[in-house]
Formats: structure tokens, sequence, C-alpha cells
């Protein structure tokens, strides 16, 4: 699979590394050509760096791994090559106080949808912090971590599920692109009982046997 980064962040390198060790094709993309430079050095196993539009033309499936602020406008600029793609996004719009920046409105990935119409979004590694998708594999207690994923479109979603796996992880099919913005404020809610209170929020809900009651 081609797949094209656009970002040359902790999110980028943490996820095209595994891609470029699974084998797949990998491009990285930044304004910052010499940041590209380096990180595709890093991950190495022929990835190779890119403007961010070479980058978005180059990849059958392209991770948006850009701050939220930023995500729209740069999809914006590269919606022609986005064209029929699949625009995989994992950012979350959290403001100050672990706020959820688009409370009320459109989530991050409806936003990108909107930025790109002819691209096939799809919402996934948004839960957790890059360490964590750095982590080969990132197994807890002896099982494999699971990550939702949203999305419309049945084949953007078979290639995000196989990537998911790619990083040692299962996919968990969270719905529709209409509930990106649930696993948006889940990363809210999350990041603020762990970094906020020092909580274990994996410790928040019951085993599945008792999801429905005992």
């Amino acid at each position: 699979m081609r797949i094209g980064v656009l970002g040359t962040g902790n999110m980028a390198d943490a996820l095209a590394t595994h891609w470029a060790r699974a084998g797949h094709e990998v491009t990285i993309g930044g304004r910052d050509t010499h940041k590209a430079e380096r990180l595709a050095r890093r991950i190495g196993s022929g990835a190779m760096p890119a403007s961010l539009s070479a980058a978005a033309e180059f990849g059958q499936v392209v991770l948006a791994a850009l701050p939220f602020e930023a995500g729209a406008g740069v999809v914006r600029e590269l919606r022609a090559a986005l064209e029929g793609k699949v625009l995989l996004d994992c950012s979350n719009p959290l403001g100050p106080g672990f706020r959820l920046l688009t409370d009320g409105g459109p989530s991050a990935a409806q936003q990108l949808a909107a930025a790109a119409p002819g691209a096939h979004v799809v919402k996934a590694f948004n839960l957790c912090h890059e360490d964590v998708w750095r982590m080969r594999p990132p197994v807890f207690d002896g099982r494999a971590l699971a990550v939702p994923v949203c999305g419309d479109d049945q084949v953007a979603l078979a290639c995000v599920h196989e990537l998911v796996r790619d990083v040692g992880c299962e996919p968990v099919a969270g719905g529709g692109l209409a509930r990106a913005g649930l696993l948006e404020a889940t990363a809210a809610l999350f990041i603020a009982l762990w970094v906020g209170e020092g909580a274990d929020a994996q410790a928040i809900a019951p085993p599945l046997a008792y999801a429905a009651g005992a």
C-alpha cells in the first residue's frame, strides 16, 4: 500500500514507522523539507521525504497527522490530490482545560471531510499518546490494544483496519463518520482523567459480560 503522511510530528513518526516496517511504501510530507528528510531517515525502511502536496499525490491512504487548528486548511489546499483517496484523521481538537474545541459543531474528522469532499475520511488512532503507538506491539495484560475506527466507506475502512493490524492492534468498528465526534469526546475525557486527575480511565467500564447488566 502507498501511504502519504501529512506532517512530521510525533504521531507521523510513530505510525509511519510501523507501516514502513510492515512493507508499505511511505512518503513523509512536510512544509519544512528538512524536517521531512530527517523523519524519513529516522523511519528508514525506504521511507521518502516530500512536500505536502507530493505526499498527498503519492498515497492511496493519506494520514493527516496535523494539529487540529491546521488540519482543515491544509486538506483544503490538497483537496484535488486527495480525490477518491482514504484520508485518515488521528487528531484531537482539545483546548485549555482539556476542552473539546468542536463542542456543538462538526467533529475534526467531519471538518476534514468538508474540506476535501472527494476523500473518504476515516477517524482512528486518536485515543492514545504517541508513545503507545511506538510500542511493538501495544499489548497490555496479554491483550492487544483495540482501536475504534469510524468512517462511511467500506473500502476505506478495510484499508484502515489493515493498517491498525500492522501496528499490532485490533480494529473495532466504531460506526459511521458521524460518530467520530464521540471518539474525540472520549479522548477529551480520558486525557482529562489521566493527566488532570491521575485516574485510570481503563477502570471506568465493566467487563463486556456485565455491560448489559449482571
